[in-house]
């Protein structure tokens, strides 16, 4: 659920809803021009309660990455 977007700055505040137990994480986007063209994507995902997430937040991320790079080419 995207909760924030701003086109000015690139950036993106979401919540992602765990499907096991609804847990709430955060995300953050912020996508900038970068130095030899293209774009640079930062991401960071983190769980709201707890310590350990067994992987989630690393996951999302992961797929995150694999969907850009098959939008690259």
């Amino acid at each position: 659920e995207i909760l924030e977007k701003d086109p000015a700055t690139g950036r993106i505040e979401a919540v992602a809803t765990t499907r096991f137990l609804r847990f709430k994480d955060d995300i953050s986007i912020r996508i900038q021009a970068a130095e030899q063209g293209g774009s640079r994507v930062e991401m960071r995902s983190r769980s709201r309660v707890g310590r350990g997430d067994l992987g989630t937040n690393a996951r999302r991320i992961r797929a995150f990455q694999e969907a850009l790079q098959k939008l690259e080419g």
